[in-house]
């Protein structure tokens, strides 16, 4: 993978940022009642998720 390959799929990524928060809000709240973490927690938890799904989707976009 060369230097343009990867840019091409941090941009699809930082694109799909925005499109990835509701997805990760809703497992998020999926989980809550199964586990007893703390809001701090939760919200890393979510901002993690976000970025995975996103790079992700990104390199589904890259690849496909």
């Amino acid at each position: 993978m060369n230097m343009m390959d990867i840019v091409i799929t941090l941009v699809f990524s930082i694109v799909m940022l925005v499109f990835m928060a509701f997805p990760s809000m809703k497992m998020i709240e999926w989980l809550r009642p199964k586990t007893d973490f703390s809001e701090r927690t939760y919200n890393m938890l979510q901002i993690l998720l976000t970025i995975l799904l996103s790079l992700m989707i990104g390199l589904f976009l890259k690849f496909a």
